[in-house]
């Protein structure tokens, strides 16, 4: 089979081809306009207080940090999106249950921190 040959682009035969930048003439575009400023900083709006309890108790020996206590405001959806955040990050499996979020493994200070980030104050296990 015998192979093409290939054709040579060059600003001279650009209108042959059919470029569609042929004719543009950079020198007489406007101005673009300036960017408008970055936004400010989300302020994340407080949720509540929340509490972290670590747990092993009937889970052979396996550490689940539990946090509980949500306020009475927090529907059960937005807790099952939060949980839902909190097993992506860390990186482990987890569940919901009675309003309250289950985190397999001892990952306390990311659970604390991606709360917090959440607009959550955190109480109950130390690192």
């Amino acid at each position: 089979m015998a192979r093409k040959d290939r054709i040579e682009v060059t600003t001279e035969n650009a209108l042959e081809l059919g470029n569609p930048f042929a004719d543009l003439q950079i020198d007489n575009l406007p101005l673009g306009e300036a960017s408008p400023p970055p936004p400010a900083p989300k302020a994340v709006a407080a949720r509540g207080r929340v509490v972290l309890r670590r747990e092993t108790a009937h889970r052979g020996g396996k550490i689940v940090i539990v946090i509980h206590d949500f306020a009475p405001h927090i529907s059960n959806q937005s807790i099952e999106d939060l949980a839902r955040k909190l097993r992506s990050a860390c990186g482990c499996g987890g569940t919901t249950r009675q309003r309250c979020i289950e985190i397999q493994g001892n990952q306390v200070d990311r659970i604390r921190s991606l709360l917090e980030q959440e607009g959550f104050r955190v109480a109950g296990v130390k690192a």
